[in-house]
């Protein structure tokens, strides 16, 4: 699945040096295809988990697989037009990687093992997210943007014929027998006031990293360190593997709620201290600590609201709130940044988390005790 990521990681760096450098467009033009992935993305995700959930993997896969190879294979040889009209489609037929990882994650390992399971696929995730942008943009830069997307399409290809495979388990062996596959209960039985309010508090662990970094990279620019981007960056990854490894490792941790308030509160003062390059990546040290906790503990808590039945679609669900978070995050810290200055948007970034946050916390409240996340899921909804 660390393979399967690597192609989502750089999608979207890669299509905008295609329309940009290869067709001759401007970046709106880049940024409309990548915005029409995204919503393509948000809107298939769930539904893809749903299908996984009622024909099983294989086929589902198949479908996908197919698809999303031929539009990447073909893309190097398409108009800008074209590409645009099936950006959206290409996103929602794409290979939901991080929803089935973590599907495949729930039904293999314990229910007391998935901490430290989930702390070490976030890890993973963000090691993708080193490589596969720069070998995109190596490849694009020694050869051509047509060969970058060619071979995604062909990774694509090869991961999904690998999962089809190895048929990996979307539901444990108990969860699996014939008498636990009843009919699906319906949505407003187990889409509940706390798997919405983790669902709430995925968009705002997104919005603020997405937030973040658009700041990060602001305020550098602002302050002619540009050239230090990728150190503050790498000082951030480090602090967050170091972050989950310890998430992984105790006992008990912190709950979802609390890691997600504590990454917005530590973000909101950094652009304070924002020069020079080496003490502005020390201030996000703290912030990042809480990074891939916050990720991991997202999908833990999903992972154990969601019946058995319906899990695919549950974790569909949470994949379109980290997008909905990043589609959220951009404009509006963005927007702060235009109209103040960078330090304002670390602050926009923190603070739009912490509401989010906030608004999810305040739905735990106003749902049924059993429903918090964390709480064990009543015996009748895991059978169903």
């Amino acid at each position: 699945m660390f393979v399967a990521r690597l192609p989502m990681t750089a999608m979207g760096i890669l299509m905008t040096l295609h329309v940009v450098h290869t067709l001759g467009k401007g970046y709106a033009e880049a940024g409309l295809v990548g915005t029409a992935t995204t919503i393509g993305g948000a809107i298939g995700a769930p539904a893809v988990g749903r299908m996984i959930d009622r024909f099983g993997l294989r086929g589902v896969v198949a479908v996908c697989g197919i698809c999303s190879t031929l539009y990447w294979v073909s893309a190097p040889h398409l108009p800008y037009l074209v590409l645009v009209v099936f950006a959206a489609p290409a996103g929602m037929l794409a290979v939901p990687a991080n929803s089935l990882t973590r599907q495949f994650l729930t039904a293999l390992v314990p229910e007391e093992q998935r901490r430290a399971v989930f702390s070490l696929d976030t890890i993973l995730a963000e090691a993708s997210f080193i490589f596969g942008p720069a070998l995109v943009v190596l490849v694009t830069t020694q050869l051509t943007s047509a060969v970058a997307l060619t071979g995604i399409g062909c990774c694509i290809g090869l991961t999904s014929l690998a999962l089809w495979i190895t048929n990996l388990p979307v539901r444990a062996a108990a969860e699996a027998k014939p008498d636990n596959r009843k009919a699906r209960p319906k949505t407003r039985t187990w889409l509940t006031g706390g798997l919405l309010a983790a669902l709430l508090i995925s968009v705002g662990v997104l919005f603020t990293l997405i937030g973040t970094e658009l700041a990060l990279i602001a305020a550098l620019g602002s302050t002619g360190e540009s050239g230090w981007t990728g150190v503050v960056f790498a000082m951030m990854s480090i602090a967050s593997i170091i972050g989950g490894l310890i998430h992984g490792a105790v006992r008990k941790s912190l709950s979802q709620a609390v890691l997600a308030g504590l990454l917005g509160l530590l973000v909101v003062p950094v652009g304070l201290l924002g020069h020079p390059w080496w003490l502005l990546g020390i201030a996000l040290i703290p912030m990042n600590l809480m990074c891939t906790p916050a990720l991991a503990a997202c999908a833990e808590t999903v992972s154990k609201l969601a019946p058995p039945r319906v899990r695919g679609e549950a974790m569909g669900l949470q994949d379109s709130a980290t997008r909905l978070g990043i589609a959220l995050g951009s404009p509006v810290v963005g927007f702060v940044i235009d109209s103040t200055s960078p330090v304002w948007g670390f602050a926009a970034a923190g603070l739009g988390g912490l509401l989010l946050t906030g608004a999810g916390v305040l739905c735990q409240r106003l749902s049924r005790p059993s429903a918090l996340p964390g709480a064990p899921v009543p015996e009748a909804e895991v059978s169903a």
